[in-house]
């Protein structure tokens, strides 16, 4: 019967527990994301997804590329001249080095995304740590008051 009755978190352990909440009108929710930086992940995202697309194209045309090229080494027709099969070698190595020019790219694209996310990340730490301070201050403020009260009191 006592048990239902009592609430456990009826009581404050201590009189100043305080909890500070920043009035920040710029940001999209609780997550700690501005709308400048939720907009700036958003369109990193849509590079990277169309830069690997373009890379997964180029992929699969050096493939091709390369699988008609054998296919000239194993039966060559009887019109190809030697000139035409340095133009294919040669674009082999131009889609090779699209890919890796893609590859650089995407790890650029995803070294932006991850500095955003650093950037918020320290933000919300700032915070966290500046209400902290706002805590510990009301505390030492209070302890100092009962200080004062007591002193009072003596004298």
């Amino acid at each position: 019967m006592f048990q239902t009755a009592f609430q456990p978190n009826a009581f404050q352990n201590d009189a100043f527990q305080i909890v500070i909440t920043p009035v920040d009108t710029k940001r999209t929710g609780g997550d700690g994301w501005t709308k400048e930086e939720w907009a700036r992940a958003q369109a990193l995202d849509k590079k990277r997804r169309i830069a690997e697309e373009k890379r997964i194209l180029a992929l699969k045309a050096d493939q091709e590329a390369r699988r008609d090229f054998i296919r000239e080494q194993i039966s060559p027709t009887p019109k190809v001249s030697k000139r035409k099969q340095n133009k294919v070698e040669s674009v082999s190595e131009e889609k090779q080095s699209e890919v890796i020019k893609y590859d650089a790219l995407i790890a650029n694209l995803e070294r932006q995304k991850q500095d955003l996310l650093n950037a918020v990340l320290i933000r919300q730490a700032k915070e966290r740590l500046e209400q902290e301070i706002a805590i510990l201050e009301a505390k030492r403020l209070a302890e100092l008051d009962d200080e004062e009260s007591i002193i009072a009191l003596f004298t």
